[in-house]
């Protein structure tokens, strides 16, 4: 089938060198993509958010799945663009419309989800400009730390993690009068800070069945020990030894069941991935966040640990023919590190010279580009905060972290960072 992937980043590039080794895909375009992409298929000078370009190319390259990567044009509506016209309304597309988006573009909304259908989150509250009086009050009543989050999408970085009531306070000023997350933080939530052990649990859904796929731990914050501020992610590592038969279980009762059915019971048609950041406190889940697409690293972590047909899952989920899907994995462990250029995730340059990735020959490491793009005449160049995800693949999560830095050693450019801690919090519980 014709396949056209959208975005641009480490999940796409993951998604497009799965999608390629099934033997369904005949002809794979991803729009816009980057320098790691145009290998596996043809890169589309389209970007994720022209909903226009992108039902015109559907339609002139008789487009048979529609795959949406970033979370921006789901929550922008771009399903519900295409199901207006005729020519693409049948189109088969892995992504849910604007509705079911919400639990990811509203915070806010994704609060009352979990409050209407019982699933375990924090306690919360949420706050305008027009209330802010009531939230200084508010914030004062809460235990430390507090956690403060911008309502809407914020590239990863809308939450504040704040360690003293005056710090709380600035910065919920900062939030809604200064605007310091733009439109996304014309509503802050304010939740009561969750202390565990933190992971993600993804889940492919027809809107009627899921599938649940293998977890993940990733690292967010751009220092070693957890330290600094927040990024999109640093890296991944899957399985993660803590959530065991026992505690999943937990989580599929009374996270992932009452999540499929909520959006059932509210007449959203979901046909996506749910990313689901969870909590483990003391063996019990706790909601932190929805995300409606996988995650960025945590896919080069996951979709090497699945066995079966790529492409047949995308199209199952998108037909609502999931309850057929036989999903299998594999027991290989994998590790994820991300490098970054000097400064992310603040100030940082791009346009730097990579050097090494010709030396791509180690077999348990896989190399996903994220911000590259390619300079004439050959060279590969940086074109982002997050440059590179190599994920590296072992019988142990300590071989994969091994095998993981031994390829990020080979590849260099002027700033580049990353951490040299990825897994080591948890390599005491691993096999």
């Amino acid at each position: 089938m014709n396949i056209l992937l959208i975005g641009s980043g480490g999940r796409e590039h993951a998604f497009a060198w799965k999608i390629k080794q099934s033997t369904h895909c005949e002809k794979l375009w991803i729009a816009p993509g980057n320098a790691g992409t145009q290998a596996l298929g043809e890169n589309i000078d389209l970007s994720a958010n022209d909903f226009e370009g992108i039902k015109h190319f559907c339609i002139t390259n008789d487009i048979h799945l529609l795959v949406v990567g970033p979370e921006e044009p789901l929550v922008k509506g771009l399903r519900d663009f295409l199901a207006l016209d005729p020519k693409t309304a049948s189109l088969p597309i892995v992504g849910p419309g604007k509705a079911g988006a919400q639990l990811e573009g509203s915070k806010d909304f994704s609060k009352a989800f979990m409050n209407q259908y019982g699933i375990p989150t924090a306690s919360h509250a949420t706050f305008t400009q027009a209330s802010l009086q009531e939230g200084i009050a508010y914030l004062k009543t809460q235990k430390l730390p507090i956690v403060l989050k911008a309502d809407g999408l914020a590239a990863g970085k809308g939450v504040l993690i704040c360690n003293s009531h005056e710090e709380a306070e600035k910065s919920f000023k900062d939030m809604l009068v200064g605007q310091k997350f733009g439109e996304a933080s014309t509503k802050v939530v304010i939740e009561t800070f969750l202390k565990g052990i933190e992971l993600s649990v993804f889940v492919a859904t027809d809107g009627e069945s899921y599938k649940i796929l293998p977890e993940a731990k990733d690292y967010k914050r751009i220092g070693e020990m957890d330290t600094g501020p927040n990024t999109g992610g640093m890296g991944a590592i899957s399985p993660v030894p803590f959530a065991d038969q026992a505690f999943m279980e937990k989580v599929e009762e009374k996270v992932i069941k009452p999540t499929v059915l909520g959006l059932k019971n509210s007449g959203i048609d979901f046909r996506g991935f749910l990313f689901i950041g969870l909590m483990n406190m003391d063996g019990e889940p706790f909601v932190i966040e929805y995300n409606v697409r996988m995650g960025d690293p945590e896919t080069q972590a996951v979709l090497p640990r699945i066995e079966s047909d790529f492409v047949s899952l995308l199209s199952a989920i998108a037909d609502k023919k999931l309850r057929d899907y036989n999903l299998k994995t594999t027991a290989t462990k994998t590790a994820t590190v991300v490098m970054v250029a000097g400064g992310y995730p603040e100030v940082y340059e791009t346009g730097k010279v990579i050097s090494g990735l010709e030396k791509d020959t180690l077999k348990q490491a896989i190399t996903f580009h994220a911000g590259t793009k390619t300079r004439h005449p050959e060279a590969i160049v940086t074109n982002g905060g997050r440059v590179l995800g190599i994920t590296g693949l072992g019988n142990t999560i300590e071989d994969a972290i091994k095998h993981a830095y031994e390829r990020v050693n080979q590849i260099n450019w002027e700033k580049v960072n990353y951490r040299k801690d990825i897994g080591q919090d948890i390599l005491h519980l691993s096999d």
